[in-house]
């Protein structure tokens, strides 16, 4: 059931895909914007995988909007789903970078002995990575006692002693230690089952 049901939507994502596109071709906005909404993340991860620069697949990826716009006639629901046919066309556009990106720099090799500049693309799953790493963090000192993230944010964020801390909480030394001996103990532990 939930395989038709599944079936069903893209069925339904084709078919309006194929109506947005015979809106395009009487230049209406609203459905170029639609088309853009809907693919533009896909069409962005394909070409990013190819031409490995984030600023160059963007450009791209506007080319690939700018065609759709310009030839939305050449495509043909009864040849195959749109997703497919908007996919070919970025690689292909993405493909045609890397060629004339290549033949410019075949050029400039012939011409001058100059290493070209190594840009290095962003690494947005280490981003990514770091940000759910915090929020795991956070979710795991918010579910401390009060007593064991005071004592713990006394002593990593204030770098406060662990007799300092005793002092200004009014709490016994021993019961500092265990505080924060336990406290980053449960942190630990949360921090392997979030791996």
């Amino acid at each position: 059931m939930f395989l038709a049901v599944v079936t069903s939507k893209q069925s339904d994502d084709a078919s309006s895909d194929a109506a947005l596109v015979q809106r395009l071709l009487r230049k209406d906005m609203l459905a170029f914007e639609q088309l853009y909404d809907r693919h533009s993340r896909i069409v962005y991860g394909l070409v990013l995988r190819i031409l490995q620069q984030a600023s160059t697949a963007e450009e791209v990826v506007q080319d690939v909007f700018l065609l759709l716009w310009r030839n939305a006639a050449q495509y043909q629901a009864g040849r195959g789903p749109f997703v497919p046919w908007l996919l070919t066309l970025a690689r292909n556009r993405a493909l045609d970078h890397l060629r004339l990106k290549s033949e410019r720099q075949r050029r400039r090799e012939d011409q001058a002995d100059v290493l070209p500049q190594i840009a290095q693309a962003p690494q947005y799953e280490k981003q990514l990575d770091e940000k759910r790493r915090a929020e795991v963090v956070r979710g795991l000192i918010g579910s401390l006692s009060a007593p064991q993230k005071k004592a713990i944010e006394m002593a990593y964020f204030e770098g406060l002693s662990h007799s300092e801390i005793a002092a200004a909480l009014n709490e016994p030394l021993g019961t500092v230690k265990s505080w924060i001996r336990n406290g980053l103990l449960r942190l630990k532990e949360g921090l392997i089952a979030a791996q």
